[in-house]
C-alpha cells in the first residue's frame, strides 16, 4: 500500500485547507484510513479516522467540529477538510492506512504535508 498526501500550505486563522491522500496498491486489505499530525518539538498525534468500507468517523477533541474526513473509494482518495483553522493546527500532516496482512495489522504512512496557520 502506498500513500501520497497533498494539499498542505499556508493559511490564516479562520480559513480552511483541504488535504488529500491518494492510496494505491492492495486497497482491499485496508481496514481504516487516518490522519495524524506532528508539530515541531511534539509527538505525532491522532487527528481523525474513517473506516475504509464506510461508517462512523472519529476525531480528536482538538479538531472535532472543525475538521471532516471523507473518502472517495472510486478514486482511492481520502480527504481532510480543515475549517476554522487555528495557529495550533500548524504541523506536518500524515495520512495513515491500517492494513490487515495475513491477520496482522500493519500501519502504512504517507510522506507528510506541511500545514502552517498564521494568526
Amino acid at each position: 500500500v502506498q500513500l501520497v498526501a497533498s494539499g498542505g500550505g499556508l493559511g490564516q486563522a479562520g480559513e480552511f485547507l483541504r488535504l488529500a491522500c491518494v492510496v494505491s496498491g492492495r486497497t482491499s486489505r485496508i481496514k481504516a484510513m487516518g490522519w495524524f499530525r506532528q508539530a515541531p518539538g511534539k509527538e505525532r498525534e491522532f487527528v481523525g479516522a474513517i473506516p475504509w468500507s464506510g461508517g462512523s468517523t472519529y476525531y480528536a477533541d482538538s479538531v472535532k467540529g472543525r475538521f471532516t474526513i471523507s473518502r472517495d473509494n472510486a478514486k482511492n482518495t481520502v480527504f481532510l477538510q480543515m475549517n476554522s483553522l487555528k495557529p495550533e493546527d500548524t504541523a506536518v500532516y500524515y495520512c495513515n492506512a491500517t492494513v490487515n496482512i495475513g491477520g496482522t495489522i500493519h500501519d502504512y504512512w504517507g510522506q507528510g504535508t506541511q500545514v502552517t496557520v498564521s494568526s
